[in-house]
C-alpha cells in the first residue's frame, strides 16, 4: 500500500515543546541547586542529587541532538566529549587555585557546575560508546540476514488494513521517569563512591574516573531496566478500519471510532518507537523500539497508510509534524468533542468476551 504524508501539518505549541525539553529542566534544576547552595552555604543531598539530574538533563539533551543531525552530529559528539575530558582534567588539577580569590558566590556556582559535569560528561561519553559499538558491528550487521519490518495486510473485515507488532505497553512518561531514576541512584552511588575513595579517585584521573562510573554503576543499570522491559514484550496488532481503529494488546480488543478519537502519535523508528492512541475511554501507548525482536524481523512500525490521513482529517482531527516527519501526532482541536459527554475514566483495555 502507498503511504504519504499530509500536505498541512502544525508545530506543537511553544509551550509545550519547552516543557518537554530536557535542557530547559536542566536549567531549572541547576537553578535551584545554585540557589540552595548559595543560600544555605552547606552541600546536602538534595543539591547533590539537583546537580546530578540536571547535569544529566544536559547532557541527554545533547547525545539526542547529535543524534539527529543529519551531518556532522558524530564529528561535534567527540568534540564535545573530548573537550569535556579535557576540562575536566584542567579543573581537577587547577580548579582550587582559580577558585580560590573569587568571592563566596562565585565559588558555589563553580561546585554546581564541576558537580553537574560529571553525570553530562559520562552519558555522553556513554552515547559515544554506542557509537563505536554501533559503526563495530555495523559490517557484521550488513552481512547478517535480512531482517524483515512489519507490512500493513489487508483486514479480513474487508474495512481497512492492519498490522502485526511486538510492543510493550509503556507511557513515555514512565519510562522517563524511570531513566531519571535510575540517574539519580547512579549518581548517587557515584557521589557516594567519590566521597569514600577519595585517595583511588584523586589518583584515576576524571577521564578514567568517568568511564569506570559508566561501565561499572550506568551500564549495569541500563542493562537491567532494557532487559526488565523487555520482559514484558506482548504480541498486538493495530487496525484503521472505514471509520473506527481496533487496537489488539495480548488479546484484549479496544476499539475507537474516528469521532471519539482524541490523540494518535505514531513514531516508526528508534528507540523510542511507539504508538498511543487515546479516546473513548481508552488510553493505550505501545513502544515497539524496546521491545525484543523475534528472529528475521526488526521492531519498528511502517508509515501509516496514506487514507488514514484523509479520514482523520474528515473527523475533525489537526495533525502536527516533528521537524524531520519522525513523529506524527494527531489531536482533536479543544472544544470539538462528539456532543456525548466524554465519559471519563474507563479500564485500560476493553476485554474481549
Amino acid at each position: 500500500m502507498s503511504e504519504t504524508t499530509a500536505p498541512g501539518n502544525m508545530t506543537p505549541p511553544w509551550w509545550r515543546r519547552l516543557v518537554l525539553n530536557f535542557l530547559t529542566w536542566g536549567f531549572v534544576l541547576l537553578a535551584a541547586a545554585t540557589a540552595l547552595t548559595l543560600g544555605t552555604g552547606n552541600l546536602d543531598i538534595l543539591q547533590f542529587l539537583l546537580m546530578i539530574v540536571g547535569g544529566w538533563c544536559f547532557g541527554f539533551a545533547f547525545v539526542n541532538a547529535t543524534m539527529r543531525m543529519p551531518r556532522n552530529g558524530v564529528v561535534l559528539h567527540i568534540a564535545v566529549a573530548v573537550a569535556l575530558g579535557a576540562l575536566m582534567v584542567f579543573v581537577t588539577e587547577y580548579g582550587g587555585v582559580l577558585i580560590e580569590p573569587l568571592p563566596e558566590a562565585a565559588r558555589g556556582i563553580f561546585v554546581v557546575l564541576q558537580m553537574a559535569a560529571i553525570p553530562a560528561t559520562g552519558w555522553i561519553w556513554l552515547g559515544l560508546l554506542g557509537r563505536v559499538t554501533d559503526a563495530l558491528t555495523r559490517r557484521e550487521r550488513k552481512n547478517a540476514p535480512i531482517r524483515v519490518a512489519p507490512e500493513w495486510e489487508r483486514d479480513e473485515r474487508g474495512d481497512g488494513s492492519f498490522v502485526r507488532f511486538l510492543a510493550v505497553e509503556l507511557r513515555m512518561q514512565h519510562l522517563t521517569v524511570a531513566i531519571a531514576g535510575i540517574v539519580v541512584v547512579v549518581g548517587a552511588l557515584s557521589v557516594v563512591l567519590l566521597i569514600a575513595l577519595n585517595d583511588i579517585v584523586l589518583s584515576l584521573g576524571p577521564r578514567i574516573l568517568i568511564v569506570v562510573i559508566g561501565l561499572v554503576l550506568g551500564l549495569p543499570a541500563y542493562l537491567v531496566l532494557t532487559a526488565v522491559l523487555r520482559r514484558r514484550t506482548e504480541q498486538c496488532a493495530i487496525a484503521f478500519g472505514n471509520d473506527e481503529i481496533r487496537i489488539d494488546v495480548g488479546g484484549a480488543e479496544s476499539v475507537i471510532r474516528f469521532s471519539d478519537l482524541e490523540h494518535l502519535r505514531w513514531r516508526g523508528r528508534s528507540d523510542y518507537a511507539r504508538v498511543e492512541v487515546r479516546g473513548a475511554g481508552v488510553d493505550v501507548s505501545l513502544f515497539t523500539g524496546i521491545a525484543k525482536a523475534p528472529a528475521g524481523w526488526t521492531v519498528e512500525l511502517p508509515r501509516l497508510p496514506r487514507r488514514v490521513f484523509r479520514r482523520f482529517e474528515l473527523a475533525g482531527l489537526v495533525m502536527e509534524k516533528s521537524a524531520r516527519g519522525e513523529v506524527i501526532t494527531f489531536r482533536r482541536p479543544v472544544g470539538t468533542l462528539p456532543d456525548e459527554k466524554y465519559p471519563g475514566k474507563r479500564p485500560l483495555r476493553q476485554e474481549t468476551p
